[in-house]
C-alpha cells in the first residue's frame, strides 16, 4: 500500500477532530478544504481496491452503502441537534441526491465515456431493475406525502411514514438480493471493458480488509469535513442572495464526490457497467436506507417530516425518470444521452437558485 493510503486518510480525520475542537477561521477552512479533496481521492482508492478484491457487483456495493451509511448518520445527528426546521432535511438530502446522481454523474460518465470510446455498453437488465426499484422508492417517498390526505401538508402520518419505511426497506434489500445473488450476472461487466486494472493480480484479504478500514475512515472524514464546511456554504449563499435549498444541494456535492469520482474513473476506462451499478446503487441506497431510519426517529422522537415535494420539484423528477427511461432503454450509450443528462442537471442547479 501506498504511504499516502494511509497518511491522507489519517490527516484529515486529525484536521477533522482538530477543526471540531477548535474555532474556524479562513486558514483552517482552507485546510479543511484541501484534506476534503484528498480524502475523497485516497477513498475512491480504497474502494477501487476493495472492489478488485470482491469483484462486481460487490466493489460497487461497498462504495454506495458506505456512503450512505454515513450519510444517514449525518442526517440523524442533525435531525436529533435541530428543531421543527429540521423537517425538511431528509427530503431535501434526498431529492438533491437523486438529482445529482441520476443526472449529474450519469450525465458526466455518458458524456466523457462517449467522446472517448465512442459508444459503449451496458447489461439492459440492470438498468431496468435499478431503475423500476429507484422510481417505485422515490414516488412511495417523495411523490406520495404531496397527495395524501389523512395529514396536512405534504407529510405523512406516523402509520403512512412507518409504511413508507417498511416498504422501502423491503424494495432496497430485494434488489439488494438480486443484484448480489440470485441474478447477479446481470450486472457484471459486458465485454467490452478494457481497463488492464481489471487483469491486474487481485490484492490479499489482508490488502482488502487493510483499504475497507481505511475507506470508513477516509469515507467518515470526507462527510465530517463538509459538515465542518456547511457553515462556510451557509453564508456564502447568503451572501449570494441564493434560496436555503442550495445549502442542502452543496452539501450533498461534497458528500457524493466518492462515488461520482469512482464512476467517472470507470466510465473513462471503458467499464461503463460499473458506472451504472455505483450510480443507481448509490440513489437507491440513498432512498432505501435513509428513509427507515427517520422515519423510525420520526416516530420515536414524535418529530414530524415534510417529504412531500414541491410542484417544481415534482415536474424535474418526473422529466429525470421519463428521460433515463429513454436513455437506458437500449443497452448503448452515446455522448447526446450524457448531454441531455447533463442539461437536465444544470436545470436543477439554475432553479434551485433561481426558484
Amino acid at each position: 500500500m501506498p504511504y499516502w493510503g494511509w497518511a491522507v486518510p489519517a490527516a484529515a480525520f486529525a484536521l477533522l477532530i482538530v477543526a471540531l475542537l477548535l474555532p474556524g477561521g479562513a486558514l483552517l477552512g482552507f485546510a479543511c478544504a484541501a484534506a476534503l479533496i484528498g480524502a475523497v481521492f485516497v477513498a475512491v482508492h480504497h474502494a477501487e481496491v476493495v472492489a478488485h478484491k470482491l469483484g462486481e457487483p460487490f466493489g460497487t456495493l461497498v462504495l454506495a452503502i458506505a456512503v450512505t451509511i454515513i450519510e444517514v448518520a449525518l442526517i440523524l445527528s442533525m435531525m436529533l441537534a435541530g428543531g421543527p426546521e429540521t423537517a425538511v432535511l431528509p427530503r431535501d438530502t434526498i431529492f438533491s441526491a437523486v438529482m445529482i446522481i441520476c443526472n449529474g454523474v450519469v450525465g458526466i460518465c455518458l458524456l466523457l465515456g462517449g467522446l472517448r470510446h465512442y459508444e459503449q455498453l451496458f447489461r439492459l437488465e440492470s438498468a431496468n431493475a435499478g431503475l423500476a426499484t429507484l422510481i417505485a422508492l422515490a414516488t412511495l417517498s417523495l411523490v406520495l406525502p404531496s397527495f395524501t390526505i389523512s395529514a396536512p401538508g405534504p407529510v405523512y402520518t406516523p402509520a403512512q411514514l412507518a409504511f413508507a419505511g417498511v416498504a422501502s426497506l423491503v424494495l432496497w434489500g430485494t434488489f439488494v438480493f438480486v443484484q448480489t445473488v440470485r441474478h447477479r450476472d446481470y450486472f457484471l461487466p459486458t465485454g467490452n471493458a478494457a481497463d488492464e486494472d481489471v487483469h491486474a493480480q487481485p490484492p490479499s484479504a489482508r490488502q482488502a480488509w487493510a483499504s475497507f478500514a481505511l475507506l470508513l475512515v477516509s469515507l467518515m472524514a470526507v462527510v465530517g469535513l463538509a459538515k465542518v464546511l456547511s457553515p462556510a456554504i451557509e453564508r456564502a449563499v447568503a451572501a449570494a442572495g441564493a434560496p436555503k435549498a442550495t445549502i442542502g444541494i452543496a452539501i450533498a456535492l461534497l458528500v457524493l464526490l466518492p462515488e461520482t469520482w469512482a464512476a467517472v474513473r470507470a466510465a473513462y476506462a471503458n467499464r461503463l457497467q460499473s458506472s451504472i451499478n455505483l450510480a443507481i446503487g448509490s440513489a437507491l441506497a440513498s432512498i432505501g436506507l435513509t428513509i427507515p431510519v427517520v422515519a423510525l426517529a420520526a416516530v420515536v422522537l414524535d418529530r414530524q417530516l415534510a417529504l412531500g415535494l414541491g410542484p417544481k420539484d415534482l415536474v424535474m423528477l418526473l422529466l429525470t425518470f421519463i428521460v433515463a427511461a429513454f436513455t437506458l432503454a437500449t443497452g448503448r450509450t452515446n455522448i447526446m444521452l450524457g448531454a441531455v443528462h447533463l442539461v437536465l442537471f444544470a436545470a436543477f442547479l439554475f432553479l434551485a437558485l433561481v426558484p
